[in-house]
Formats: structure tokens, C-alpha cells, sequence
């Protein structure tokens, strides 16, 4: 019998009680979950606690309800934690992380591209503009990430992509962090046709050096305090 959630917070204490049945390897990815009305009796709580922790760990990839068929184990891991850990990283190591990710991503952008693609970049770079003071920048933020987010999708790699959007909070922030007024200096437009540039030459080493370009300043800086 599953240990029994105690009466505070209970849809959270009900979603770890499950997360820790699938850490341990007892409902194994890829097999359904006991039904509601038997997990609901297993962690001692009424299936509308029960429902709330299965959304919840539905939101974070570790379940997925399948209409008719039950609740299924989609995976053993669960971000959340990893998210948590990553908080405590310093802004040159995300700033690192993200040049990491580029770099890769401009390297099989370069092999992989085609004219459309480079359209599409053109036109999210010209459309990325520059900050607009009466929002605080943050669809300038959202823009200039849309086009960052374009080249790791021009890679044809999903699942750098998909890494990608998973610390795409922390790509906000480097981005945050290098804007106009900031003690980081700011990539120009130039800077950022330079990588398309790259791209387009069809050289994954050009590519990769147009990012490590753009990223070094600002690396620079923060290795050095400023």
C-alpha cells in the first residue's frame, strides 16, 4: 500500500506519492496507473485530490491520459527538480549553456537549411526591431527569442529543440541581461546577420563561429565581474 497523503496540501502530496512510484520503478514507463478510484483508496484521499495530482503530473510529462484507455507512465523524469537546480546557475553559465546550444544548432542549420528557412529567419530578424521602452522590452524579449528559436528548429533536431524551450527562461534572462541600459553589452543587428550569414554559407564551421562571435563579449564581460 502506497504511504498515505496527510491532510495539507494534498493534490501536491498525492502528485509526489505517484512521481515517487514511478522514480522507484514500481509503474515502469509506458504501463497504465491503477484507475482513480484505486489510487484514490491507495493514498487515502477523494478522487478530486487524486484528479488535481494526475494533471499535474500530466502538465509535467510524467503522465498521459489516454481517452478511454486509462492513465499512463509517459516517463521516469520528472524536470521539475532539474528546473530548480538550474536557478542557482550564474548568468555566465547560462549564457554558456546557450552559446552550447547555438553553436550545435548553427553548425546543422548550416548543413540542413533551405531557402524558406532562410526567409524565415530574414523576416523574423527584421521584425525583431529594437526594444520599445513602454513595455520594458519584453516584446522586444519575446521577438528576439522567436528568432533564436527559429535556427535550433532549422537544425531538424527535435530534440535540441525541445532543450531548448526547456530553458527558454533562461535564454529570457540572457537576453534580458544584454539589453539597452544593462551592464552587458549588446548584440547589434549585424551580430545577428552575421549568423545568418553563416548559415547560409552552407559551412557549419563559419556558422558556429558567427555564434561564438556574438556570444563572446558578453561571456567576456561576466568572466571578467562586470
Amino acid at each position: 500500500m502506497l504511504a498515505q497523503a496527510p491532510r495539507t496540501s494534498l493534490a501536491d502530496t498525492a502528485a509526489d506519492s505517484i512521481r515517487a512510484e514511478i522514480s522507484a520503478g514500481r509503474w515502469a514507463v509506458g504501463s497504465r496507473i491503477p484507475i482513480e478510484p484505486q489510487l484514490a483508496q491507495l493514498l487515502g484521499v477523494s478522487r478530486g485530490t487524486v484528479r488535481e495530482a494526475v494533471k499535474t503530473l500530466v502538465s509535467r510529462g510524467l503522465l498521459e491520459v489516454r481517452q478511454g484507455s486509462g492513465t499512463y507512465v509517459r516517463s521516469g523524469f520528472d524536470p521539475s527538480s532539474s528546473l530548480q537546480k538550474m536557478r542557482l546557475a550564474s548568468l555566465r553559465d547560462q549564457f554558456e549553456v546557450r552559446q552550447a546550444l547555438e553553436v550545435e544548432a548553427a553548425r546543422l542549420a548550416a548543413v540542413r537549411h533551405t531557402a524558406r528557412d532562410l526567409r524565415r529567419l530574414h523576416t523574423l530578424l527584421d521584425r525583431r526591431g529594437v526594444p520599445d521602452e513602454a513595455d520594458n522590452g519584453a516584446a522586444f524579449i519575446e521577438r528576439d527569442l522567436a528568432f533564436h528559436l527559429a535556427i535550433v528548429d532549422v537544425s531538424g533536431n527535435l530534440a535540441l529543440a525541445e532543450t531548448c524551450r526547456f530553458v527558454t527562461g533562461y535564454i529570457k534572462e540572457t537576453i534580458a541581461s544584454s539589453m539597452t541600459g544593462n551592464t552587458l553589452p549588446e548584440p547589434d543587428e549585424a551580430a545577428h546577420r552575421a549568423i545568418v550569414e553563416g548559415i547560409a554559407s552552407r559551412n557549419p564551421e563559419t556558422a558556429a563561429a558567427a555564434v561564438r562571435a556574438f556570444m563572446a563579449p558578453m561571456i567576456s564581460a561576466l568572466a571578467l565581474g562586470t
